[in-house]
């Protein structure tokens, strides 16, 4: 737009030479991008250790939403573009995603439905149904906006302030980034926080409560300045006019499939008969581009599962460093701060160097090796997990269960299990490990004269035996007390135990807690550290004392560092610099300017499709190890890498302006010739008319 054209341009109040409306945009990007990458860290442990879906069914649910995220901008950009304007769309579709996190964080407060005050819900549909309806909420609405917010920002400045525009657009990524980190790094905090009125829980409503009072701030933001913004009339969206015109080419194509028909040079020639020769030509280099995405959704496939697979495996692992704790879901941090640092890096040092060595290292091989890149990382990911693998229990099969025994006596016995050598028990301890089984009821024979009984044992699941010190009475589950013992701790309260009697596991914090346990007559305080991943059993004596409190371990911490993760991220960032940043700069300079936005929503839709793909792995793959699926991944993306290099080979690069010109001063030509034709045309029709009067004259004077 021209100054001429756009008066209220020059009417807008400027600071340092910028319009004040670009600082409300720039804070409303910031809030809205900390407001979805904060729900997003925190999103699949959600479902996992909210809702209690398995790892498959969570990876699924959360790729389902990312792809969502990424096809909604396309419709977000026809709106603006062919309906509402950027505003509009903006502030309409901020209130739909304002909505759809306040609907999340909701859907995580568990004291709604849990009547029965034990921490889970007791109404689990409700709280799934309610999530679900935010994130198609959230979806549509940060993609809605995604494509308007950037272009909204540049249409605030006139023709002669392309430096600040230039300026503004470093600003306004640098918040993305900046929101990005800020909120990976804070949501995962706030979930770590316990909260709750019945019971304290893992504090999900507050990690998803923050971002939606931010994304409410950003709304409000926005539209406070809504009086200062420039407010361009919708233009038309070249993405229906592009495909309109392929269509039509496709149909007229089709109409005319006779062997009598001559062919053309390329299949979009069949569009001339409606379309602009020039229009035709943009498209064609276009398509050239999107040929080229066809291999592309592999690398998001691999990208986009650190939220997901690779937060999962960091749920498996030890993240105390020491002074610092880190959170499962505080790993995803790693990566913009690696892209903080690598993309200088690259561009001060990588690529030049590289260019001196005389390598041309074009942007097609850069992306290639960003591909390979990403394929390493998940080589990394399968050897951690191979790590983990060692430390992790093995739990029974569907056609399995497990036993373990526990002596509640006050004297050693001997217990003899099918299949198994007899086990020595010592008073008050419990066996090693866990005792695997292929059958349902076994005969445990215990002491000396033995006592035989018979057990039933669920298939697929633990079970505890407790042997108390009078093998006549039932063989139960924990309180090895004559009387009923309350326990309690600052963040959970077990209630009452009764006498010979057990509780259910509950869940908390890593560290140190202490746990206070009294009767009628006695009272007592036992302490104990606790680390990531750990499980116990603790029986109580017949005198509450804090040395008759014996601890079993069930299940063992975590024991491999996060820190392994460190080389995953590394390989994966440093894939999407090279990947990504190569990519999108490379489609641009490829394809003419008024196509960039066609281009974009080719590029949005490999990232979309590249989600898709993950779901459908996780769901029909079924790998019983979680390392083969990583190598999986790995060998699927390095097949892609290659398929990619043979059609990067192959590519010839193109100027976009150079092909325009030559098609303008083709038209240029044209039109002068049409202008000769139609001037010979006129002088011929002049002297035609001049001789009929000369014809005329003589006839009169004859």
């Amino acid at each position: 737009h021209t100054d001429k054209k756009d008066p209220e341009k020059k009417k807008s109040k400027e600071v340092f030479g910028y319009p004040i409306s670009i600082f409300f945009i720039v804070v409303n990007e910031f809030c809205e991008r900390f407001s979805y990458y904060g729900m997003r860290a925190v999103l699949v442990l959600y479902f996992t250790y909210f809702l209690r879906w398995d790892d498959d069914l969570a990876t699924s649910i959360y790729h389902t939403f990312v792809a969502l995220c990424y096809l909604t901008p396309i419709l977000g950009a026809i709106v603006a573009d062919s309906w509402l304007g950027k505003f509009k769309t903006i502030i309409y579709l901020s209130i739909v995603y304002a909505i759809g996190q306040v609907a999340m964080a909701v859907s995580a407060i568990h004291d709604i439905t849990d009547t029965d005050g034990d921490g889970i819900p007791n109404n689990m549909s409700f709280h799934v149904a309610l999530s679900m309806v935010g994130l198609f909420l959230i979806a549509l609405g940060t993609g809605g906006i995604k494509p308007c917010v950037a272009a909204f920002g540049g249409d605030q400045f006139s023709d002669h302030q392309d430096k600040q525009r230039r300026t503004f657009f470093s600003v306004f990524y640098l918040c993305i980034n900046g929101g990005s980190l800020l909120s990976t790094i804070i949501t995962p905090i706030l979930r770590a926080q316990e909260c709750g009125i019945k019971s304290k829980e893992s504090c999900y409503s507050l990690a998803f409560g923050v971002p939606a009072a931010l994304m409410v701030v950003a709304l409000l933001v926005f539209i406070v300045g809504s009086g200062m913004y420039y407010k361009d009339e919708p233009q038309g969206n070249i993405m229906l006019d592009v495909c309109k015109c392929i269509g039509f080419a496709i149909k007229n194509r089709f109409r005319h499939r006779s062997t009598r028909y001559p062919k053309r040079q390329h299949w979009m020639d069949w569009a001339e008969e409606k379309y602009d020769k020039l229009l035709i030509a943009q498209i064609k280099m276009v398509l050239k581009v999107l040929f080229l995405y066809i291999p592309l959704p592999m690398f998001w496939t691999l990208f986009d599962q650190k939220g997901s697979r690779w937060t999962l495996q960091a749920t498996t692992m030890d993240g105390n460093f020491g002074a610092l704790v880190i959170q499962p879901d505080q790993m995803q941090t790693v990566n913009p701060i690696l892209i903080l640092t690598l993309v200088p890096i690259m561009d001060i040092f990588i690529y030049p160097l590289i260019q001196k060595c005389g390598l041309n290292f074009t942007p097609l091989k850069r992306m290639t090796v960003g591909m390979f890149l990403a394929a390493i990382a998940f080589v990394c990911a399968a050897l951690v997990q191979i790590e983990i693998d060692k430390s992790l229990p093995i739990f029974p099969s569907t056609t399995q269960s497990q036993l373990k025994l526990l002596n509640m006596g006050n004297n050693s016995v001997t217990v003899r299990l099918p299949g198994n050598d007899p086990q020595e028990l010592p008073a008050t301890t419990a066996s090693l490990d866990y005792f695997t089984f292929e059958s349902e009821q076994i005969s445990v024979s215990i002491g000396s004269p033995e006592v035989t009984n018979t057990i039933s044992l669920p298939m697929g699941e633990r079970q505890t035996l407790l042997i108390p010190s009078d093998l006549s009475d039932e063989w139960l589950f924990v309180n090895g007390m004559n009387t009923v013992v309350n326990v309690s701790t600052t963040s959970v309260y077990f209630g009452l135990i009764e006498p010979l009697y057990y509780s259910n596991y509950s869940l908390i914090k890593s560290g140190e807690h202490t746990f206070t346990l009294w009767s009628d007559t006695q009272k007592c305080d036992f302490t104990m550290k606790f680390r990531f991943g750990s499980a116990y059993t603790f029986i109580i004596n017949s005198n509450l004392f804090s040395d008759s409190i014996t601890p079993i371990q069930d299940i063992q911490p975590n024991s491999v560092s996060m820190a392994l993760q460190i080389p995953q991220y590394f390989f994966i960032t440093a894939g999407e610099v090279m990947f990504s940043v190569t990519g999108l700069e490379f489609s641009y300079s490829q394809a003419p300017s008024n196509m960039k936005a066609v281009l974009q929503a080719g590029w949005l839709l490999t990232v979309a499709i590249g989600n898709f793909i993950v779901l459908i792995v996780a769901e029909l793959a079924k790998l019983s190890k979680q390392w083969t699926e990583f190598v999986l991944f790995a060998s699927l993306l390095v097949a892609v890498c290659f398929i990619f290099s043979i059609m990067a080979h192959f590519y010839t690069y193109m100027d976009p302006a150079e092909i325009e010109a030559q098609f303008k001063k083709k038209g240029d030509d044209d039109e002068d010739d049409k202008s000769k034709r139609q001037r010979a045309e006129v002088e011929m029709v002049k002297r035609c008319s001049v001789n009929s009067h000369k014809e005329d004259d003589k006839q009169t004077r004859i």
